[in-house]
């Protein structure tokens, strides 16, 4: 059997607008789907707009965020060394892989959204017919990828982080744009749980959005059973 082969893609920024606390990659959102993927024994190739190490977000660091996958992975050497390689996203192709999963953190809201490379990327997984998959605010790299062809969020049930959510972490003031809003801007069938921070996820065609932290892992599962029925086929 041909194992499958993963490309995650991961944000290079880290400033935030209106203050000096920085962000960058929520960590718990990369291991979780990692693990997912690894445990599958599928290949996962990490990229991200400026190569090498991306800037993790210091919140996600701390204790009452951390998952058992965080754990996992401050044992795991390989794991570590892939994440401080990234490869750089314009050397990538959707040729090369059966899927994509954007992490989040605050970092995809400034520069995966208006990433040219991202953009054209996910438009072409999707028009190869293979599923795109993003959490929290890796949903905001949707918006360039809309920008090229309009119809990836047309009247698409998305899911990302709320405007709720935004305003219980105290970020408001510090990013350009709310996420739910601007999905609906573009046109985008936005839902959400009921419950801030609780677990959501949306599938339509091959986009699957996951709105949170505790959505990663769920959503990983999601395009994992995605892949193996489609293989089924």
């Amino acid at each position: 059997m041909i194992m499958k082969k993963i490309l995650m893609v991961l944000t290079s920024h880290q400033e935030l607008v209106n203050t000096s606390s920085t962000t960058g990659l929520w960590i718990g959102e990369f291991t979780d789907p990692y693990y997912e993927f690894r445990d599958k024994n599928y290949t996962v190739v990490l990229a991200s707009p400026k190569g090498g190490s991306p800037p993790i977000d210091p919140m996600s660091k701390l204790t009452e965020n951390l998952t058992g996958s965080n754990r996992r992975f401050v044992n795991d050497d390989f794991a570590k060394d892939a994440l401080k390689h990234t490869v750089e996203l314009a050397e990538v192709s959707a040729t090369d892989f059966d899927a994509v999963f954007y992490p989040g953190g605050h970092g995809p809201m400034f520069d995966l959204a208006t990433n040219d490379a991202s953009g054209r990327l996910i438009v072409d997984f999707l028009s190869q017919h293979k599923p795109v998959a993003a959490v929290c605010h890796g949903p905001a790299a949707l918006l360039k990828a809309t920008q090229l062809e309009p119809s990836i969020l047309k009247g698409k049930r998305v899911t990302g982080f709320s405007n709720a959510e935004e305003t219980l972490v105290m970020r408001s003031n510090n990013i350009p744009y709310t996420l739910e809003d601007k999905l609906k801007e573009l046109g985008a069938d936005y839902h959400k749980a009921l419950i801030p921070f609780a677990s959501h996820v949306e599938s339509d065609g091959l986009l699957l959005t996951g709105q949170n932290p505790l959505s990663a892992g769920p959503t990983a599962k999601a395009l994992i059973a995605m892949l193996e029925s489609n293989q089924n086929r």
